[in-house]
């Protein structure tokens, strides 16, 4: 079942076309990166897939209904952004039951369900943490809990992971690849990193200059690349860094 679809979009900055005229579909329960270099226009099309910003022309459908012109409240959809975005002077329970309260506005149901949230994400021995004395990992962790909470149709994912070392990565894909599955939440995920959405993903969209080049299952598009740009972004890209390790450790892989 179809759970987004993106039709003819196109966005213009004064004459720069930023998103020239895309359309593609997104399943219900998906996990799909959008994968590209800074400035192709990844950002802005989720900015305007969760209302922020509006497209110049074309049409966004979210479970049959039309939610091109529909306010960003009302979209039902959620966003993790990179720098976590947490309110300072609350604790990580704080942080993730405070939109929660105003939705429910039972303060107790909020917060049995926050803390369910922070367990599933591994975090109750933290929950009384201020983000200070929090690591990246683990303030990234609260600010997915905080979205996760709201029970949203579709939860974007804004270059979510990429401030983080590299073992905080590791285990946070994990996890979200783990939580996915068992929510069934439809996920869209922007990256410019070419390992991280071919972990992640049930399908990557490559995106360059504002086109879509390709948009498929993570092998199909390494096998079989559907233009020069995609075997150079990304075929090439994952070949080169796997003779860098075999090279450097010795190991056939």
């Amino acid at each position: 079942m179809v759970n987004l679809e993106v039709k003819n979009l196109t966005k213009k900055y004064n004459n720069k076309t930023v998103l020239n005229n895309i359309s593609f579909e997104v399943k219900n329960g998906e996990f799909l990166s959008i994968l590209g270099p800074s400035g192709c226009g990844k950002t802005t099309l989720l900015k305007i897939l969760i209302g922020i910003e509006t497209a110049t022309s074309g049409t966004i459908i979210k479970d049959n209904k039309n939610i091109t012109n529909l306010d960003a409240s009302k979209r039902g959809m959620g966003i993790v952004f990179q720098n976590y975005a947490l309110f300072p002077n609350m604790t990580a329970l704080e942080n993730v039951s405070y939109a929660l309260n105003i939705k429910l506005k039972d303060r107790k149901k909020a917060k049995e369900n926050s803390l369910k949230m922070l367990e599933m994400i591994n975090m109750t021995e933290h929950l009384n943490k201020y983000p200070h004395e929090l690591s990246g990992g683990q303030q990234q962790r609260v600010a997915i809990a905080r979205t996760l909470v709201l029970n949203p149709d579709i939860i974007l994912f804004d270059e979510a992971m990429s401030a983080l070392d590299a073992d905080n990565r590791l285990h946070l894909r994990r996890e979200l690849k783990e939580i996915q599955k068992k929510l069934k939440t439809t996920m869209i995920y922007i990256t410019h990193d070419q390992e991280e959405a071919f972990s992640l993903s049930d399908r990557v969209m490559i995106l360059n200059n504002g086109n879509i080049e390709q948009i498929d299952k993570p092998n199909i598009v390494f096998n079989k690349p559907a233009s020069e740009y995609v075997k150079n972004f990304v075929t090439n890209h994952l070949i080169e860094k796997v003779n860098s390790i075999e090279k450097c450790t010795g190991i056939d892989l």
